[in-house]
């Protein structure tokens, strides 16, 4: 007899999404970061605080701009996300 094993791979493509924010300096940063590390679908994030706009880049396989948004308002700052 001979069996076979069916495996399924399931290819989830890594999303990036960018927002300006109020994210202003180290102590800014320091409020947010529990936030958005809390946040399973966000792998990693950066904020340039050197630019003007303080641009936030979030990557993640499962992201929306609704809970990465979210988690930046309930770290008292605000995000709009940047047009592609």
């Amino acid at each position: 007899m001979i069996q076979f094993q069916k495996q399924v791979f399931t290819f989830t493509r890594m999303k990036t999404l960018q927002f300006k924010t109020t994210i202003m300096c180290s102590g800014c940063l320091s409020a947010v970061t529990p936030h958005l590390n809390a946040a399973e679908s966000i792998e990693s994030w950066e904020v340039d605080t050197t630019k003007a706009d303080k641009i936030l880049t979030v990557r993640g396989t499962n992201i929306s701009e609704y809970e990465v948004v979210e988690k930046v308002q309930k770290a008292g700052f605000t995000a709009t996300l940047v047009d592609e």
